[in-house]
């Protein structure tokens, strides 16, 4: 009986239909699927990021192999040559980031501005792979480019002109080497949400194309490039085997120092101060996340 046609009713009218039952909600169901992703969580990141916590405000007695609560790590992490090696890492950090912003913006602007697809795939492509050239493999690539007995050293007389790699100049020149094609690979979406039709329209209004990019462009695109700098900021930061095998401890760099640390090249027992060490990176890390997201936020918002 439940399929035929509803009868009509005294006065003519069908009857209504019975309201269609509502599915029931399955959000009751769906949290066992993020359990494995909670627990990679906290397995992957929450154990260690505890661990370093504890080990940075513990200190462990020689004599007893007690441990207990302290502040000397912080402290020492703080002072002295760490605090030079946290000092050159941001200076070394804020100067890549900066150039590889002004330098990454202006070769993805050189790309779309040509409308040439072929050029476009080709410098995505190798900015892609640039961009993850990094590491080890880096440093010997410059060290036997422009190393002492470098290829380009010897050809061009480099050593003449007192150029030396194993300095802060040439660990800039190797960190821009992977930086700007990542700069290349982030701001590319953001010029490519320029719409035409706020050039065609300034053009309209009698707008020169530098007033376009003075008053239009760049304050839309200040989120973005903001956004790019602090990231390419933190891959500076953080990076670690282009400037160890490089450079080594010749240049004062926070990642350097943490590894000596906790291989004890120059005290034994400072494991804990190497985790100190690392909090204070952790806690720089997180300043620039708190900065990127909301700008992340408000260029998808005009750009979007």
């Amino acid at each position: 009986m439940s399929d035929r046609t509803p009868l009509p009713s005294a006065g003519g009218a069908a009857a209504p239909a019975p309201a269609a039952r509502r599915p029931p909600r399955s959000g009751g169901r769906t949290w066992p699927a993020v359990v494995p992703f909670f627990a990679f969580l906290l397995l992957c990141f929450g154990l260690p990021a505890g661990a370093m916590v504890h080990g940075a405000f513990t200190a462990t007695d020689p004599a007893t192999g007690a441990s207990h609560a302290t502040l000397d790590n912080v402290r020492q992490s703080l002072k002295g040559i760490y605090a030079t090696g946290l000092g050159g890492s941001v200076q070394l950090s804020l100067l890549c980031a900066l150039l590889a912003t002004v330098l990454g913006t202006l070769i993805a602007q050189a790309v779309i501005s040509s409308r040439r697809p072929v050029l476009r795939r080709a410098v995505v492509a190798a900015s892609g792979v640039l961009a993850n050239f990094s590491g080890a493999p880096l440093a010997f690539a410059f060290v036997a480019t422009l190393g002492t007995t470098g290829t380009l050293t010897r050809l061009m007389s480099l050593d003449s002109t007192g150029f030396s790699l194993y300095t802060t100049a040439g660990l800039v020149l190797a960190y821009l080497y992977f930086m700007i094609p990542l700069m290349v690979v982030t701001v590319l979406p953001a010029l490519d949400g320029l719409r035409t039709q706020w050039q065609e329209a300034a053009a309209s209004c009698g707008a020169t194309r530098g007033q376009f990019w003075r008053h239009i462009g760049i304050p839309v695109l200040t989120p973005s490039l903001l956004g790019g700098a602090v990231l390419l900021f933190g891959t500076a930061f953080a990076s670690h085997a282009t400037a160890a095998v490089m450079v080594g401890s010749s240049v004062p760099l926070i990642t350097v120092q943490i590894s000596n640390a906790l291989a004890g090249n120059v005290l034994v027992g400072q494991e804990n101060l190497a985790l100190a060490m690392s909090l204070n990176m952790v806690v720089i890390a997180l300043l620039v996340m708190a900065v990127q997201i909301p700008l992340q936020r408000r260029s998808a918002r005009w750009l979007g």
